[in-house]
C-alpha cells in the first residue's frame, strides 16, 4: 500500500493506474463502518485510494477541528488490513496551497436545510474539499456512506451539475450492536451518555413501525413521536424530521405504498458531542 502526502506524488501513483478507481473520501479516526466504504469499493476495483484529511473548511468556528481524533498510524494500518491500494493523507497546505485564491462553490439547494442550516458554511466547505479530491484522484467511483444522508444527497448533485465524471456509490450505515450509528465522534461519549445517545436509533425504529405497521400517513405525527423518545433519553434535538427522500424537502403526506419515497432524520447532542442519524423508510 502507498501513501502520499502531495499532489505530485498521488498523481504518480494514480498515472500507473488503468480502468476503474475507487475513492473512499473520510476525514480519519477509522470505524468499521469507514472500512465497510473499503470493502465495498474493493467490490468494484482493486484500485482502492482513501483518503484521510481534517477538512478545516467544513468546521465552524466553534466546532470539535481542534479537537477531531487524528490517529494516523492506527488508521494507515486499518487501510492496509482492509486491502487500500494506496492512501492519500495531505497536508493542509497541500490541499489549500498558500497565495491561490480560494475558488468558492455554489452549495445545490438540497444543502439549504438541516445541516446546511444548523452549520453554516459547512456543505460549501465539503463540496469545495470533495471536488478538489475528485480533480486530484482522478475516480471512477467514489463511496459515501448514508449516515450522512445530506452530505450525500449535496455530493449526488455537485457531481450531476458539474458533470464530474464519475459514479456516486451509496452505501448503508453500520451500527453497533446496540444500535447506535458508527461514527468516529462516538469516541466522545461517556457509558452513560452512549446510553441517552441510543435514543436516536430508537426514535427512528419507532418512526417506521409507525409508518410501515400502523400506516402512519401524519409526517407531523411521526416527527413528534421522535421527539419524545429523544427527549426521554435526554438529548438536545436539533432536528428530529421526516422529508422526502431524494430532495429532503419537507412533505405533506407519507405513502407508505410507495417504498423509498421517505427519509426520517435526527440531529441531536448529549454530552457535547452531536450526532446525527437517518432511517430510509
Amino acid at each position: 500500500m502507498w501513501i502520499a502526502v502531495d499532489v505530485p506524488s498521488l498523481r504518480e501513483q494514480r498515472r500507473k493506474w488503468q480502468g476503474p478507481v475507487a475513492l473512499v473520501p473520510t476525514m480519519g479516526a477509522l470505524h468499521q463502518g469507514h472500512l465497510s466504504l473499503i470493502e465495498k469499493a474493493r467490490q468494484i476495483t482493486p484500485h482502492v485510494v482513501v483518503s484521510i484529511f481534517v477538512n478545516p473548511t467544513q468546521f465552524g468556528p466553534t466546532e470539535d477541528f481542534n479537537r477531531y481524533p487524528r490517529p494516523i498510524e492506527r488508521d494507515l494500518e486499518l487501510c492496509r488490513q482492509a486491502g487500500a491500494a494506496g492512501v492519500f493523507n495531505p497536508t493542509v497546505d497541500a490541499v489549500y496551497p498558500s497565495g491561490v485564491s480560494a475558488c468558492e462553490i455554489s452549495v445545490p439547494e438540497v444543502a439549504a436545510d438541516l445541516e446546511g442550516a444548523m452549520r453554516p458554511g459547512h456543505f460549501a466547505g465539503v463540496c469545495r474539499v470533495v471536488a478538489k479530491l475528485f480533480n486530484m484522484v482522478q475516480p471512477t467511483h467514489a463511496c459515501f456512506g448514508q449516515k450522512d444522508l445530506q452530505q450525500l444527497r449535496v455530493i449526488e448533485a455537485m457531481v450531476a451539475d458539474l458533470n464530474f465524471p464519475l459514479e456516486i456509490v451509496p452505501c448503508e450505515t453500520l451500527r453497533d450492536p446496540d444500535g447506535l450509528a458508527m461514527s468516529s465522534r462516538n469516541v466522545y461519549l461517556t457509558p452513560e451518555g452512549r446510553k441517552h445517545g441510543l435514543g436516536i436509533s430508537k426514535a427512528l425504529k419507532e418512526g417506521r413501525r409507525l409508518i410501515l405497521e400502523q400506516g402512519e400517513s401524519d409526517p407531523q405525527a411521526v416527527e413528534s413521536a421522535m421527539a419524545q423518545i429523544l427527549k426521554a433519553h435526554h438529548l438536545q434535538i436539533d432536528y428530529a424530521v421526516v422529508r422526502h427522500a431524494r430532495t429532503l424537502a419537507p412533505i405533506d403526506c407519507i405513502e407508505p405504498q410507495q417504498p423509498g419515497r421517505v427519509a426520517m432524520l435526527i440531529a441531536a447532542r448529549v454530552e457535547k458531542v452531536r450526532l446525527i442519524d437517518n432511517m430510509l423508510v
